[in-house]
């Protein structure tokens, strides 16, 4: 039987989640200590072997750290260095929690913009009854999806439904998972297929590859009519280029839950960009409760592997960055 200390400080989880970690835990004879704040984590972090948090300021702090999982998806702020007071420790993500939210999300911000959800709000808070906005379908649309992880391959299933005219993927090694999109290109390819995107969605991790991978000059790229979805990270797009693009008319409209610098500054521009469905990075949040079941699962999964002396299935590669 496994033997070691657990600390685990992750507010977005509420004391059910945490529980099931500690009764998971405990199972495989490791001790868990739920912090109840974060000077309370970073006491604790010294004797920890397992750390089980989004904040990397507790690793530099955790001298016996064998390994640390985020609950989060991304893990760039990990990455810096001298965040590991043991350089050693196994990093790992939460990545295939997020895909399901993530594309409900999507198809949640596409809809609205192609049925004009906030024009119809306004005229609605007038207390009008207009009707005639020309609104537009998902049906026979060409849709391009940057990033085929997770949450690029559980949007591929659900606007697989509403009849697109293809699916096509774009990632690094030009392969087709689970045979979802009826295109694969790898990413030095991406101009080929922008023209002829009608609607583009980006779910790319933050690494030096996807930084500013939709320039100004890529975006250009797009038709006058296409839109744009971006769940991944900000710093994948242009974000000036873009809110010029949507304010001359060079893009029909742009739904982003992840910006250049967030919270986003109160004397931003892009707040009053026509054309924009602003979300404050929500897509992804631990706030549907099968994400964090998922999160919990995976884990305890990872706990068992290194109970047993396996590698961890979540693993992040550190040069890759995800």
């Amino acid at each position: 039987m496994a033997s070691g200390k657990i600390v685990v400080w992750a507010p977005g989880m509420d004391a059910a989640w945490i529980s099931g970690i500690s009764e998971g835990a405990s199972r495989l004879g490791f001790s868990v200590f739920a912090a109840p704040d974060r000077a309370a984590a970073l006491a604790a972090a010294p004797s920890a072997e397992i750390l089980f948090t989004q904040d990397s300021g507790l690793c530099r702090e955790a001298r016996k750290l064998q390994w640390v999982c985020t609950p989060f998806a991304g893990v760039d702020n990990f990455l810096a260095p001298g965040v590991f007071a043991n350089p050693d420790a196994v990093l790992t993500h939460s990545s295939g929690a997020y895909g399901v939210t993530i594309a409900e999300h999507v198809v949640m911000v596409v809809l609205e913009m192609m049925r004009r959800r906030a024009e119809y709000n306004e005229v609605i808070r007038r207390k009008g009854w207009r009707r005639d906005l020309h609104i537009d379908s998902i049906r026979g649309k060409r849709i391009t999806l940057l990033g085929t992880g997770d949450i690029g391959r559980e949007c591929a299933k659900r606007l697989r439904a509403f009849g697109p005219a293809w699916l096509a993927g774009v990632n690094r090694r030009g392969g087709n998972p689970e045979g979802l999109f009826d295109r694969i290109l790898t990413a030095d390819r991406l101009e080929e297929i922008l023209p002829e995107t009608d609607l583009l969605i980006l779910s790319l991790p933050a690494t030096a590859e996807t930084q500013g991978i939709m320039s100004a000059e890529k975006l250009a790229l797009l038709p006058a009519w296409a839109r744009l979805v971006n769940v991944g990270r900000g710093s994948a797009a242009d974000q000036k280029a873009l809110e010029r693009m949507l304010r001359e008319g060079k893009l029909a409209g742009a739904a982003l839950d992840v910006f250049e610098e967030e919270p986003i500054p109160a004397d931003d521009t892009i707040w009053d960009c026509p054309g924009l469905v602003i979300t404050p990075h929500t897509a992804g949040n631990m706030t549907l409760d099968y994400t964090v079941e998922k999160i919990v699962s995976q884990f305890l999964e990872d706990l068992g592997n290194f109970a047993a002396g396996r590698p961890l299935r979540y693993a992040v590669d550190r040069e890759r960055a995800y």
